[in-house]
């Protein structure tokens, strides 16, 4: 069966810096749709600047699975478009919240923290090595013990997040710090996968193992099931055991 993939990515430093156009020159969200093309996904995009946000009740309630990608204008999304995926979420709607998406309002709403983490940028990029700590979890299907990006902006603990329900990756940098790259939560009937590696000024993008991980957590984010009663919040007039008279 297809998976309706809709890929947001806020979109702004494509629009303002030469180096990101140079590396991304179909965006970011361009950049991983041509590398998880396959007949298995209908994939369709949006960003912030798009009408209705990049997400309008049609696509969004038509989409099986999002992608969240932001980094600068988080303030800049609505509330109300957050009130809206956070409801799909919890209806079933899978999740992948990507990168420098862990300080989304999304993200934060979803864990219940800050999201906060330590970070470091350098015109280099760190080595990262993520180690797939889960081997036997769906997403880390066909990968290697660990894989490396060779230039990565380093993400490391503390992470203020929930602790996750699973944890597929650990991250090691060559500064020497190490952080929870790959974790999935459940909220409602929504799976979440939080993927750490992947910046605008690096071409992580473009990475074909990457492609394989976000490839893997959309099938694993997209519901097995769709006939499960969605919980809502009715009165019971009629208690279903009547006290004897």
């Amino acid at each position: 069966m297809t998976i309706k993939v809709t890929i947001w990515n806020e979109g702004r430093h494509e629009q303002l810096h030469k180096e990101v156009q140079d590396i991304y020159p179909d965006r970011i969200d361009g950049a991983i749709a041509a590398g998880i093309a396959n007949p298995d996904f209908e994939i369709r995009r949006g960003t912030l600047d798009d009408p209705h946000e990049g997400l309008p009740d049609s696509l969004l309630n038509d989409t099986d699975v999002l992608l969240w990608w932001g980094h600068m204008a988080h303030e800049e999304v609505s509330d109300g478009l957050i009130d809206r995926v956070q409801q799909r979420v919890l209806k079933g709607m899978g999740l992948l919240v990507l990168h420098s998406g862990h300080h989304s309002k999304l993200f934060r709403r979803l864990m219940g923290t800050n999201a906060n983490l330590s970070w470091r940028e350098t015109p280099q990029g760190d080595l990262e090595r993520v180690w797939v700590v889960n081997p036997a979890h769906p997403i880390a299907e066909g990968l290697p013990p660990y894989f490396e990006v060779n230039a990565s902006e380093m993400y490391g603990e503390p992470f203020d997040i929930p602790q996750p329900d699973e944890l597929v990756f650990i991250s090691w940098y060559s500064g020497g710090e190490v952080f929870r790259s790959g974790c999935t939560f459940q909220r409602g009937r929504g799976r979440i996968f939080f993927f750490s590696p992947g910046h605008e000024t690096y071409p992580i993008y473009h990475d074909r193992t990457v492609h394989k991980v976000i490839s893997n957590g959309i099938r694993w984010a997209k519901q097995t099931h769709t006939d499960g009663r969605i919980l809502e919040n009715w009165h019971r007039a009629e208690p279903i055991h009547a006290r004897p008279t």
